[in-house]
């Protein structure tokens, strides 16, 4: 019997080698918890930067069915009614867009498409012009400089300060930066 337990004890782990064991595995768990957090974020931004093409699209269908001119289109505020909702980007679009769940970006945890109907925000500079001549502010500006639809808020603050929005450009690029920087021109009225 004397021999049977000194067997079994000899396997067993003892209780200090157990709680080292485990906190290795809380260590590794602690270092890979950010990383994880990290890659999620970006795949919703990616995400997010999808949702923007399609309006890309949309809106690239819409232009020739209407006379070459960009849609009339205005952001719904949050609460309350609003006399021109009609003219949303979901509502102006809608046939154009395929789902609604397009105007809604993965990070929007402030619920602006549940309160508004789309996370983003349309360049109301661009309603009704002639899409082969846009100009802001009096001046002709190239597609790829003018941004036309964006997040409304920071929704990807998990990437760093100063690339917490992401953008769709007039000629239908999407980034994750703005990039346009023209005396100050700033389309979300926030200070950058």
């Amino acid at each position: 019997m004397k021999g049977r337990m000194s067997r079994m004890t000899g396997r067993a782990f003892t209780l200090i080698e157990l709680l080292v064991v485990i906190s290795i595995i809380g260590v590794l768990a602690g270092l890979l918890l950010p990383a994880l957090s990290r890659a999620k974020a970006q795949g919703r931004g990616t995400a997010c930067l999808s949702n923007l093409r399609q309006i890309g699209i949309a809106v690239q269908i819409y232009v020739p069915e209407n006379d070459n001119r960009m849609p009339r289109i205005y952001d719904v505020p949050k609460g309350g009614n609003w006399p021109q909702a009609t003219n949303a980007i979901g509502w102006v679009l809608t046939n154009q867009l395929g789902s609604q769940q397009v105007l809604r970006c993965p990070c929007d945890n402030q619920r602006w498409f549940e309160d508004t109907g789309s996370s983003y925000s349309w360049n109301e500079f661009l309603n009704a012009q002639n899409a082969e001549h846009l100009n802001v502010g009096g001046i002709l500006w190239g597609d790829h400089t003018i941004p036309m639809v964006w997040d409304r808020e920071k929704f990807h603050g998990a990437r760093g300060d100063g690339r917490d929005r992401n953008w769709l450009y007039a000629d239908s690029h999407a980034q994750k930066v703005l990039e346009l920087d023209v005396a100050g021109w700033n389309p979300t009225g926030n200070t950058p």
